[in-house]
């Protein structure tokens, strides 16, 4: 299951974020690579040895934790420190799969969902795209600037090379408290639908799925 969140950051964020990232210091990306995708990757990343990735963090994580769909859709548990990712012409990530468990030894935390977040418009690089093959579908994704998306972790997904121009994102990983995505997706689905009953006709349907959705909850979850 893909989610879209549009419109994450405002233009003034987005302006202040790209302003950073293109005075950042970058590194090759390949330091940060598991060890089966680490032949896989061409990209930079930012140094997170400096003041500016806090900076960018306290702008951009701010707006994702606190996102009503994020909340929703991820049912987070943990959320990994993210990576600035830039891709220049004959960059590319080949395709992988995310490390199951990841993290230091002492906080180490699994992989449920992937989450990259675009700070370059679509108009600005050519190629580039992020591919992702979900239950034998590939979708090919290239979002707006300011704009996220949540796919499964376990998903096989590849960066295609930048032809031309630049490519800035941010990408982070979600441990979910709901294991399984297509129990994720369910939750996600009467939480929905609960959000648009109102009114004294449907107090009583409300109080049934909020039941649904508590219970199945406790049944899923784990901590």
């Amino acid at each position: 299951m893909f989610i879209k969140i549009p419109d994450l950051l405002s233009g003034k964020q987005l302006d202040a974020v790209r302003s950073v990232l293109q005075q950042g210091s970058f590194v090759d990306g390949k330091l940060s690579a598991g060890k089966h995708a680490r032949d896989q990757k061409q990209n930079e990343e930012l140094d997170s040895n400096q003041d500016s990735y806090s900076a960018l963090n306290d702008v951009i994580m701010t707006q994702l934790v606190q996102h009503p769909l994020y909340l929703q859709a991820a049912l987070p548990a943990k959320i990994a420190a993210p990576i600035y990712a830039r891709y220049r012409a004959g960059m590319g990530y080949g395709e992988h799969i995310d490390d199951a468990l990841m993290g230091p030894a002492h906080a180490r935390y699994r992989s449920d969902i992937s989450i990259t977040i675009f700070f370059s418009n679509p108009e600005e690089y050519r190629g580039g795209e992020l591919r992702i093959s979900d239950n034998g579908e590939v979708s090919e994704i290239k979002l707006p600037a300011g704009h996220a998306i949540l796919y499964p972790s376990s998903s096989l997904h590849s960066v295609k090379a930048v032809d031309e121009g630049e490519r800035l994102v941010a990408v982070t990983w979600v441990q979910s408290h709901i294991r399984r995505a297509d129990q994720r997706e369910l939750l996600m689905q009467l939480d929905q639908s609960r959000q648009l009953l109102s009114g004294e006709a449907a107090v009583s349907a409300r109080q049934k799925i909020d039941q649904c959705y508590a219970n199945l909850f406790r049944m899923w979850a784990e901590l």
